[in-house]
């Protein structure tokens, strides 16, 4: 039978097809290893078939330049020679990486439970420390480590001598149609999906056991998504300036109300907060509604779009002043599950230290007995939040896969009333087993293009794809599971709140536009008498908040407030991130810290959101900045856990 001819592809495919073997064996051995861990999580299935995907995405990723140039040069002449010396060095050296990748992952393993990350590039910077130690402690680990890349280095060496010398090229008129081969499908599979985003950690992600999820990737990929993603980990002293590291956690520390409830340890803002009831524990379930500006809501002024939250407000416990941290769900997600303060970063969401280890109260909460979930109608690891999760105590997600026959599907999944009604099934499902459950939902109608089901309401604008429309839509679902709850047997057991991620297209020509932070905030449940609370108020003293009044006592790194407590006026206080500009609000003024280490500072009209340059005391620039760079040192120097 003739021998198939790539061409000049030949040598890259066959290395490929030997790296692809390699990563194979290496992750079940690996998972053999683990085996009970992987056996716990369900988890053989999805290990080998999406390993295999994440396999094929890092050789597009490694392969598609040098397909690209091998379907384009010549493979006689001086070209020729030339090019297949670099495609010799292009093959060894990539092989070489993997190899070796996957070859130091068990004493990684051993030593951080997890596969090659950050850390392995971090600790690059203290070289004596780190030789010494595997010098002293991984003599058998250096060893193989060596062996293996030397035969790696030499036989595969050898073997692409061998295999570029009998390369032939094809005519000249099919090497364009070649090249645009090569780039379509090494740019499909580099990408492994259609959708919105390429493939990442999130995506493969399934399991509440971090090791699990990290079997699924290879390691070479591992060390490189954490790589690229230590760019989006800008520091707040880079923008704002210094500050002494005792002088910003002293400062903070005074500015959180109540600096008597902090804890010794090594974790400077540990803090104990003793629950306002001290009853049965509640459940919790939090409705994260998508870009839900105070604008946008009847009872709190603006547009007539809300008549069920207005009815809500009413009902339970509202803040009239409540804002949020940020202009994106991530950091409404940060600020809502963990009580962090934003930073000139992206959200802990999405950054790679804060994957496995960092505080949530979904953690706390499954330390305490709790079944803790995250319900989305769209795909989970969009924004990294699968995996952030994961991660992080969610015990269970629920996602648009496992939605049957959803009534309607839109571009971001399946429609608020889909999400609803199956929370309406999970609550009651985990109400039968007479255990504490904690729940975040996340709506999803309400983003661009707009989409929802015809017929459900009376279109406010005559455009039908309107955000006001999805808003409407948005707040009629949220009616319908109100209906169905407060007709359940897990109602009088549950805190809920309706809250907002952030308001939807946060513009202006103020350094920071405090109007559209504001967003609204709604306690309810059996026992949460109907108030209207005009306390200056940030999402992320939500978390502390909701603890104590499901009955739970806490240890946390929490900065925020139990709103539960009385709060003095010139306590209130409030934090905006916008871009790279930094906003600290109180009754009196508001500071802004911009990139550059400037300055500015304004009284900020509450009725008429307009802001009027102003003089303020050193004293208050300085509580301002400490808590503007808090989260950054913090942050960086892993102070954000549950306990010492």
């Amino acid at each position: 039978m003739k021998k198939m001819n790539f061409g000049p592809l030949r040598p890259i495919l066959a290395f490929a097809l030997v790296a692809f073997c390699i990563l194979t064996v290496s992750r079940m051995l690996l998972a053999l290893w683990m085996a009970e861990r992987v056996s716990s999580s369900e988890g053989w299935g999805a290990l080998i078939l999406q390993g295999a995907r994440v396999d094929i995405a890092t050789l597009c990723w490694l392969f598609i330049l040098p397909s690209l140039l091998a379907s384009l040069l010549p493979v006689d002449g001086i070209i020729g020679k030339i090019w297949r010396l670099a495609l010799r060095v292009w093959l060894v050296f990539g092989l070489w990486i993997l190899v070796y990748m996957e070859l130091a992952t068990p004493p990684f393993i051993m030593e951080y439970d997890l596969r090659p990350n950050r850390l392995f590039v971090e600790y690059l910077i203290y070289p004596k420390e780190v030789f010494s130690m595997l010098w002293v402690g991984y003599k058998l680990e250096l060893f193989i480590g060596l062996v293996g890349s030397t035969m790696t280095l030499a036989l595969g060496w050898l073997w692409s001598g061998k295999i570029t010398r009998t390369t032939k090229q094809f005519k000249w008129y099919w090497r364009p149609v070649l090249a645009i081969i090569v780039v379509l499908l090494g740019v499909l599979g580099a990408r492994s999906t259609l959708g919105h985003r390429p493939l990442n950690p999130a995506m493969v992600a399934f399991s509440s056991d971090p090791l699990v999820n990290d079997l699924v990737l290879n390691s070479s990929y591992s060390l490189l998504f954490a790589v690229n993603n230590m760019k989006s980990e800008r520091s707040a002293e880079k923008f704002y300036g210094k500050m002494a590291q005792d002088k910003v956690i002293e400062l903070v520390k005074q500015s959180s109300a109540k600096p008597e409830r902090f804890v010794p340890g090594s974790l400077p803002t540990l803090n104990q907060n003793i629950a306002s009831y001290q009853g049965k524990k509640k459940n919790l379930v939090i409705l994260l509604q998508e870009s839900l500006g105070a604008h946008f809501v009847g009872g709190m002024g603006g547009l007539p779009l809300t008549p069920n939250l207005d009815k809500l407000l009413k009902e339970g416990w509202a803040f009239n002043q409540m804002y949020a941290t940020g202009t994106r769900s991530v950091r409404g997600i940060e600020a809502i599950t963990t009580g962090f303060p934003p930073t000139p970063s992206r959200a802990v969401v999405k950054l790679s230290k804060s994957q496995t280890g960092f505080f949530t109260i979904a953690e706390l909460l499954k330390n305490e007995g709790y079944h803790t979930q995250f319900i989305y109608g769209g795909e989970a690891h969009f924004d990294n939040m699968k995996s952030f999760f994961l991660g992080n105590g969610f015990e269970d997600i629920v996602e648009e896969k496992d939605y049957q026959s959803p009534s309607f599907k839109g571009s971001w999944g399946v429609s608020d009333e889909d999400l609803y009604t199956k929370a309406h099934q999970e609550f009651t499902q985990l109400n039968k087993q007479n255990r504490p459950f904690f729940s975040l939902v996340f709506t999803s109608s309400n983003h661009s293009p707009f989409e929802y089901p015809e017929g459900k309401i009376e279109p406010y604008d005559s455009e039908y794809n309107t955000r006001n429309n999805t808003v409407k839509y948005s707040d009629y679902a949220l009616g319908t599971f109100f209906d169905k709850a407060k007709q359940s047997k897990y109602w009088d057991d549950t805190v809920f709140i309706i809250i907002a991620d952030h308001d939807a297209q946060v513009h202006g020509s103020q350094l920071v536009p405090v109007n559209h932070f504001h967003i609204p905030a709604v306690i309810l449940g059996n026992g949460i008498a109907p108030r209207i609370d005009e306390r200056l108020v940030n999402n992320l003293d939500m978390p502390p908040t909701l603890l104590s009044l499901i009955g739970v006592d806490s240890v946390s790194p929490m900065i925020g407030r139990d709103m539960t407590q009385p709060l003095a006026r010139e306590d209130e206080r409030v934090m905006m991130q916008f871009d790279k500009n930094y906003g600290y609000l109180t009754r009196d003024n508001l500071v802004v810290f911009s990139p550059g280490e400037k300055v500015s500072s304004y009284t900020y009209n509450f009725d008429t959101n307009e802001l009027t340059p102003a003089q303020v005391e050193q004293s208050v620039i300085d509580r301002a900045k400490a808590n503007a760079l808090f989260g950054s040192m913090a942050y960086k120097n892993n102070w954000y856990k549950s306990d010492n």
